[in-house]
């Protein structure tokens, strides 16, 4: 179900990265918006940036690959942090390949002022006033790394559309953050990175709160009557 209360749309410009705190209970969705864009999302433990979404955890809880709509991400405490609550794509995600960093780019033939989403990460997160002192594998959405039955990896071309989207719910306070990859030397971008944008909505009121709500209402209006 769509929730109610969206609050902020944060452009992620082509190459770079952006921080988010999210409550418990407030969504994330991170749209593409050209199309064939992978990005790259890293989450955090509010309270503590020591604990944070494990891919390696992740899929020992679950056995498998990738989370299924309505099943849980957890920390490398083996917490839940986020729920995967809708893929409005085509469902292609990795959680196998590190985020791509400067070393990854000298190996490649890069210019040393190469970006990388290891360092759109820190420079996110330094942005909030915060400091990880780990990369953690990133959850790389859209990205499509298929396993052949050798065990061997390839690596396609991003295959989602402009428009194409997925949403995570935040199962305790956190600090997400998404980096438009920059990678633009192997094919998963197309060859031309492009932007992601961030859609956040606050959690939706409890039935309780709601109740409350309508009895304040009915209650200010009798007494002015």
């Amino acid at each position: 179900m769509e929730p109610t209360s969206l609050v902020n749309r944060i452009e992620v410009p082509a190459r770079q990265g952006r921080a988010v705190r999210v409550v418990a209970g407030g969504r994330v969705r991170v749209v593409d918006v050209a199309g064939r864009q992978v990005g790259d999302v890293f989450t955090f433990a509010a309270d503590d940036l020591g604990e944070y979404l494990s891919a390696s955890h992740t899929r020992a809880t679950l056995s498998r690959l990738f989370p299924a709509v309505g099943e849980d991400f957890v920390t490398n405490l083996r917490r839940p942090i986020l729920r995967l609550v809708e893929d409005a794509s085509p469902g292609r995600h990795d959680m196998l390949i590190a985020a791509c960093d400067k070393a990854r780019y000298a190996a490649l033939g890069a210019a040393p002022d190469h970006a990388s989403c290891a360092d759109n990460l820190r420079d996110a997160l330094a942005d909030l006033g915060l400091a990880s002192i780990v990369v953690p594998q990133p959850v790389n959405v859209f990205m499509d790394i298929p396993v052949d039955t050798a065990g061997g990896l390839d690596w396609f071309e991003a295959s989602t559309r402009p428009g194409d989207s997925i949403t995570f719910e935040a199962l305790i306070d956190c600090v997400v953050v998404v980096s438009a990859c920059p990678q633009d030397i192997v094919r998963i971008n197309d060859g031309v990175p492009s932007a992601l944008e961030l859609h956040l909505w606050d959690p939706d009121p409890r039935p309780s709160d709601a109740a409350s709500a309508v009895d304040t209402s009915t209650h200010a209006t009798q007494t002015r009557r």
